[in-house]
């Protein structure tokens, strides 16, 4: 999906190349914080500890995380327009302004503001977007799990500052549909996870949203994913994957 970049691309930095503008995630021992309404999505939640951890992956370290909707100073400000108080607050003050995705399909904007940054989606799978698009651009592929896609170490990472703008993306549903799962696909699953569960299905949605993908068409030659496991559908509807069926 293209990106529409308004008035300043989102770049990452190294340290010793960072102005002090830039908003700082690591440096050094320090790790710039994250809070997220635990009011919005539980997805959203979800992504936001993925993206934590993703900044362990890169530094060696995770960025803390604090579910509050009190809006802390230095931090990474994560949430949905509608859902999040601290989103909903940032409007309601005019520190930023929404018009552009609000109400849209599967948008965010990224934007620094003073010493924040803040993440702001129009629906939860806009806002999960714009959690692993910082992901992506701190390094860590969406396959490092599948494919084993090696993150580089940085010691340091920053933001240039300035806001990105991700419109509705052209298709609409954008997926995978698992065709002939047999032999191949569910005898790694069986072995793997005793079949396919919802615990090979948290891998397969997470790098779906990685990808920012929203779809899945299951294996269904001889298995039936709502029957199967009880918590497949309620996983896909978490992680907000739109299930096909026949």
């Amino acid at each position: 999906m293209k990106h529409v970049i308004i008035t300043f691309l989102l770049i990452f930095f190294f340290a010793p190349y960072a102005s002090c503008h830039d908003f700082c995630i690591a440096r050094a021992q320090y790790r710039a914080a994250m809070t997220v309404d635990p009011g919005d999505w539980k997805g959203v939640i979800r992504a936001a500890h993925d993206l934590s951890d993703d900044v362990r992956k890169v530094t060696g370290s995770p960025s803390p995380l604090f579910l509050t909707a009190n809006i802390r100073p230095r931090t990474i400000i994560i949430g949905t327009i509608g859902r999040s108080r601290l989103i909903d607050g940032l409007i309601a003050r005019r520190l930023i302004h929404v018009d552009s995705i609000r109400g849209r399909w599967e948008s965010y904007q990224i934007q620094t503001v003073g010493d924040m940054l803040v993440i702001a989606g129009s629906d939860k799978r806009g806002t999960i977007y714009g959690i692993y698009e910082i992901s992506r651009r701190i390094g860590v592929s969406p396959w490092y799990w599948w494919a084993d896609a090696p993150v580089c170490h940085q010691s340091s990472l920053s933001i240039a500052q300035g806001i990105t703008i991700q419109p509705s993306p052209k298709v609409k549903y954008r997926g995978i549909f698992i065709n002939d799962e047999w032999p191949s696909f569910g005898t790694w699953a069986t072995r793997h996870f005793g079949g396919l569960n919802s615990h090979m299905y948290t891998h397969l949605f997470e790098l779906l949203l990685r990808l920012k993908a929203n779809y899945l068409w299951p294996a269904m030659w001889s298995t039936r994913f709502n029957e199967d496991d009880p918590l497949n559908p309620q996983l896909a509807d978490e992680y907000g994957i739109v299930m096909g069926t026949s």
